[in-house]
Order: structure tokens, then sequence, then C-alpha cells
């Protein structure tokens, strides 16, 4: 498997080059272009169990099902796939030794070889901006994610606070808690600062640009209320 990242603006997908044998799984509904040869299996089957796992996969902000492609025929093919948002597309080589996790609706795609299991947030979760579930990757192959803007890779190496919402993936070594930006919670929900993920530990943290909770409320704000 051979994976081409395609940057156009603001607007990047990924080709994924597929040999006899090869398997790509990915959030279903990403793919937007196959080879005639490639077969598609949708599903809400994955390592991490079934149906449960696609409630929970929806309730981490991607999509019920995942899609399985693979070629026919003995020969070679090609998938492209695109985040739903503009923005940029990143490639993590995943290795055993270090799963990662990923937050709210990165997820793109990923070697059919590697294991997905939703994971509970907790309250942070639900009170953070981000989703009750992150998607944990684990196992030895490529993973791809998207993101709302521009994908930044900030190496941790004992603390880094990030303001929810930002937060594409990061490894597993990292721990993090829910934090306030002012001097009380108040304050800090009042002044519209909100609240912050305090990173800890050692270890490869992605984090988009742009915030599309931030953009789909601004947006809402300024749209005509329906009629009837």
């Amino acid at each position: 498997m051979d994976i081409t990242l395609q940057p156009n603006g603001a607007f990047h997908s990924a080709l994924v080059h597929l040999e006899p044998g090869d398997q790509f799984k990915s959030d279903s509904g990403a793919m937007f272009r196959a080879s005639s040869n490639v077969d598609n299996d949708v599903t809400t089957i994955s390592r991490g169990g079934g149906l449960l796992a696609g409630l929970k996969r929806l309730a981490g902000g991607d999509t019920f099902f995942l899609s399985t492609y693979q070629t026919t025929g003995g020969g070679g093919g090609e998938v492209g796939v695109a985040p739903v948002l503009q923005g940029h597309v990143a490639q993590v080589d995943v290795e055993s030794s270090q799963p990662w996790l990923c937050a709210g609706g990165s997820f793109l795609g990923c070697d059919g070889q590697l294991d997905l299991t939703p994971r509970f947030q907790g309250l942070k979760g639900m009170f953070s901006g981000e989703n009750l579930f992150f998607m944990e990757v684990s196992g030895t192959g490529p993973l791809l994610v998207g993101a709302y803007g521009s994908i930044s890779e900030v190496p941790v190496d004992g603390e880094l606070v990030v303001d929810t919402g930002h937060v594409v993936a990061f490894e597993s070594s990292l721990s993090y808690t829910l934090s306030k930006t002012g001097g009380s919670w108040l304050t800090s929900y009042l002044a519209g600062e909100g609240f912050v993920l305090r990173f800890e530990g050692q270890g490869r943290l992605l984090v988009q640009s742009h915030n599309p909770r931030e953009f789909g409320a601004m947006l809402g704000r300024r749209l005509p209320p329906r009629q009837g």
C-alpha cells in the first residue's frame, strides 16, 4: 500500500494505491473516486466490536459505518478519500508500541490491519467541547487524519495547553486534563475564552488551526430563522 497526499489549496485529499491483498478502511462517505476493480464493503464491524463500536463512533463525531476497500481480479487499484470539511490531510505512521487517539471526527482512514477502538473520555469529553469518545488506532501501518484548516505537529515534552476544539490526534503516551483559561471557571466562560486541554507527558500531538464548532456557532447566528 502506498498513500499520496494531494494538497490543493484549502481542500486536501489522499490517493491510496492498493496492491492485491491490501485492505484500506475509511469513514463511510470519505471516498470520492475509485478504480473499477476496487470492492467496497460497508459495515459497522471493526475490531472494536460490532454494533456497539458503531454507536460509539457516532458519539465520537465519526460516521456510524466503516468502508473497507480491496482490489479484485488480481490487479492493483486506487481509492481517493477526503474529509468533509475543507482543510489539510496528514499521514501518521502508527507503530505497534505506540497507539494514537483521534479526536472528534478527525479519523479519515487507515490500513486495514490497524485496530480501531472507541475510547470513552468521561466527563472531560462532555464539557471540553471535544467528543465523548476518541478513536484509538493501534497496530502497525499508515493512518490518515483530516482537519478543519491546517495541521501542525507539536512535540510535547512536559506540558502543553491547547484550546478545546483544536485537537486532531495524539500519541497515547500523552494524558490530558480539562482546565480553565481565566482566574476562575466563571470568568473563563464569560470572557468567551472557554476551556483548554492541558496535555502532559512525552509524545506527538496534531492540532488544527480552526475550530469547526466555533465556526458552526458563528454561522448559525447569521442564518435567517426557519419558516414554518
